[in-house]
């Protein structure tokens, strides 16, 4: 049967499944007597271990069936979780991470993990030299050797158990001096075929004949002759050091099915799908999951509509027919609503950012040996996805300076009467069109000395400008390109990149970062993004011929002023706009617009944005009004053109450049 239809499905839910697992062993490290939690881990590594193997990653396979077996000897309380256990099952996890990246950009689950196996079974043979009878383990599981069947497989085994066939599990063990082992083998397959059918060998036939294995391996044999006799065959074997057989019974066959109900499911989800890229996994019967492709081919192609409809809009104006217009008025309602609709789809919860943290954080402070407690709050927030995609490595960059600078050592927070656990909350919620996202310690705070005598080190400042700077223009400070406070180099910190890459990215997906701290108390990170990137409401402006687009996001209003009442303070052209004093930045200067008409006017059109506390005044010669825009990138060679940040094309089929209005503050 072929698998690759499903590969998208399976990819989906083995991520799922991963970050369950995550989740659930940060869980157990705090109870780790809680066997509900163990119960959940058995079952989502037991769900891995079969969709993998049906799918034909016998590595990952192999990996989670190990953890799976150290698992069923906790529950069935025959080992105890401790920190040992804790960490191998999560270096485990970062394997298999690891193998599903490999996956997903097609490659396979060819990642050795041998040495993560061997101590899994290290762990496991622990519990079992204390008094589990290794011949009661099941038929399919005994020792190193293991096997996992596909449905053709047990089809073929139940119908001959059925038949009045034996079904054995011969583990071959080979003495350890023994030269040209893979001949060994092969003398020991060429006996076994006079009493029966070999169905399956592990390791495969391939890395006996390499020698690819070690003392051990072992073979499914279906057999009318009787255990002893088939034992006796391979014992008269030379250098063959011991055998060990058990009888596979029906029910043996039965538990190992429960792996195929997993991959039914995935089959059962798949019936709906149709030939091309999009895989609707049916989730429940109001729910499927849909390419992100095909949502970006639907944006792209609502984005082109936008634009045909503002030309029908201009056209409509033009003739001035009432049936036109009509027609263009209800298109715009059509189209408002299936704007709304599109985002909506494109919207995904931050969670998925969100997420991997718990399990960064756990690792951090095990290796800083701090105390600290990651809070979540708003992970249901909703995100366009081309934001999501860019705002992960922000974060996880002011997280980590969160954990190494901001919070203090164990015996450090003591001293200061704090408690011993740092707390870090990460938080997001929406306010307007802009979602909000804040990163909280309550550590040692910045020092504004030690940053101050830092940036001047740096040649940032000047110790004379020093005296009037505010705490928030202090903190900025941090925010300069290769500003960095670590007094040590290590790979979480102190390396010369510091959150200048942190506020550029942001920049360019059209937020801000603010800080805040209070010394011994804490500092907080606040993140402001946009809810999309793909349409945004705009104020359409004219400068001689040119036409540009300015982020209503970014306006605070709108402004006429006469020539008379514009100030000069320091070669600066200022206004006083409601008694604070506003800097002016003409368009047609920054972007030298040739002169096409004489302006005679007395009067000045005026557009204030906002960077943060920052305003200033965008001077202009006209309002065109508000729009929506499709923003379209102006491609690599055009990238570092200064304050533009994209265009758009028009009703009349003119392009407008989108202006970036925190360059131009800057």
């Amino acid at each position: 049967m072929d698998m690759s239809q499903y590969l998208d499905i399976f990819l989906d839910e083995a991520k799922e499944h991963l970050q369950n697992l995550n989740e659930q062993m940060l869980l157990l490290e705090r109870d780790i007597n809680n066997l509900d939690i163990v119960n959940e881990i058995f079952r989502s590594a037991h769900t891995l271990k079969g969709t993998s193997a049906t799918m034909g990653f016998n590595n990952m396979a192999t990996l989670t069936h190990e953890m799976e077996n150290l698992l069923d000897l906790v529950r069935n309380h025959k080992m105890k979780v401790d920190s040992r256990i804790i960490d191998t099952i999560f270096s485990s996890l970062d394997i298999l991470d690891q193998m599903v990246i490999s996956i997903s950009n097609g490659g396979d689950d060819s990642l050795d993990a041998t040495e993560m196996i061997n101590s899994l079974r290290s762990i496991s043979s622990g519990e079992s030299a204390e008094g589990k009878d290794q011949n009661s383990s099941s038929a399919l599981g005994n020792g190193r050797e293991d096997f996992l069947f596909d449905e053709y497989d047990r089809t073929i085994l139940k119908q001959s158990i059925e038949s009045g066939y034996s079904v054995y599990k011969i583990l071959v063990t080979i003495e350890a001096e023994t030269i040209l082992k893979s001949a060994r083998a092969f003398m020991v397959f060429h006996e076994l075929e006079k009493y029966g059918e070999i169905i399956k060998a592990n390791p495969p036939v391939e890395d006996l004949e390499k020698e690819d294995f070690g003392d051990h391996f072992s073979i499914i044999l279906i057999s009318k002759n009787q255990l002893e006799q088939v034992k006796e065959a391979v014992m008269s074997i030379s250098e063959i050091l011991d055998v060990n057989i058990s009888t596979v019974t029906k029910k043996d066959l039965e538990l190992e099915t429960e792996d195929s109900k997993d991959i039914k499911k995935i089959e059962e989800k798949s019936q709906n799908n149709n030939s091309t890229k999009i895989q609707a996994n049916k989730v429940s019967g109001k729910m499927v999951r849909v390419d992100i492709e095909r949502l970006d081919e639907l944006m792209n192609l609502f984005s082109e509509l936008v634009i045909d409809k503002g030309r029908l809009d201009a056209l409509a104006n033009d003739l001035r027919n009432p049936i036109l217009t009509d027609i263009v008025e209800h298109m715009s309602r059509i189209s408002s609503s299936l704007q709304t609709n599109i985002l909506n789809l494109r919207m995904v919860p931050i969670e998925q950012v969100f997420n991997r943290f718990p399990r960064m954080i756990r690792d951090l402070s095990k290796e800083l040996n701090k105390k600290v407690n990651l809070s979540i709050i708003g992970a249901d927030t909703e995100l366009d996805r081309t934001v999501i995609d860019e705002i992960g490595d922000p974060l996880v960059h002011i997280l980590r300076n969160a954990v190494d600078h901001g919070l203090e050592s164990v015996e450090d927070r003591v001293k200061n009467n704090k408690p011993e656990t740092g707390e870090i909350i990460l938080k997001a919620y929406h306010s307007g069109n802009f979602i909000f996202i804040e990163i909280t310690d309550d550590g040692k705070g910045i020092n504004r000395e030690k940053v101050i005598n830092k940036a001047i080190e740096k040649g940032l400042i000047t110790p004379e400008s020093t005296i009037n700077l505010t705490e928030k223009q202090v903190y900025e400070l941090l925010l300069k390109p290769g500003f960095s406070t670590a007094e040590r180099v290590s790979d979480i910190s102190g390396r010369g990149v510091g959150l200048d890459v942190v506020k550029s990215k942001i920049e360019s997906l059209g937020g801000f970062i603010s800080i805040d701290s209070k010394l011994g108390k804490g500092t907080t990170f606040t993140i402001q993004l946009p809810l999309t990137l793909s349409i945004i409401s705009s104020m359409l402006v004219q400068v001689q011929e040119e036409k540009y687009a300015i982020p209503l996001s970014s306006i605070i209003e709108t402004a006429i002023v006469k020539k008379d009442e514009i100030l000069y303070v320091q070669n600066q052209e200022v206004i006083n706009f409601r008694g604070k004093i506003v800097p002016l930045v003409s368009l047609k200067k920054v972007f030298d617009v040739p002169n096409s008409t004489n302006d005679d006017s007395d009067e000045v059109a005026i557009v204030l944005v906002r960077k943060r506390e920052k305003v200033a005044g965008l001077v202009v010669d006209s309002f065109i009004g508000q729009q929506e825009i499709v923003l379209k990138s102006l491609g690599t060679y055009l990238s570092q053109v200064f304050a533009i940040s994209g265009a758009t094309i028009l009703g009349d089929g003119q392009v407008a450049l989108i202006l970036d209005t925190n360059a131009l503050i800057k």
